[in-house]
């Protein structure tokens, strides 16, 4: 477990929950800050303050105190292997891996 702000820019999380002040918390909430959402670390400002997040289709910006208060959930991404060619210089990629054998 882990708080918003200590991710890296591109890391993705899910939210656990946020300690904030529950005017804050409602607030966040109406824009997809809600538990078990899917949140990417976007970009940060050239002084690392603010930071903006993708949420639900939306960018927000937070505040490093703010985010701080927000707990996650570090989850695994796993990678796609990259699709082959059907073809290579007009012969069939499965013929050309079999012969590379």
């Amino acid at each position: 477990m882990s708080v918003l702000s200590k991710l890296n820019v591109g890391d993705s999380a899910v939210l656990v929950a946020l300690d904030l002040p529950e005017s804050v918390q409602n607030h966040l909430m109406h824009m997809g800050f809600v538990p078990d959402a899917l949140v990417t670390v976007l970009r940060r400002a050239p002084a690392g303050d603010p930071t903006v997040y993708s949420v639900d289709g939306m960018e927000i910006a937070l505040r490093r105190e703010t985010a701080a208060a927000i707990r996650t959930r570090s989850i695994k991404v796993k990678a796609e292997p990259p699709e082959l060619p059907r073809t290579v210089g007009g012969k069939d990629t499965a013929q050309l891996i079999e012969a590379a054998r």
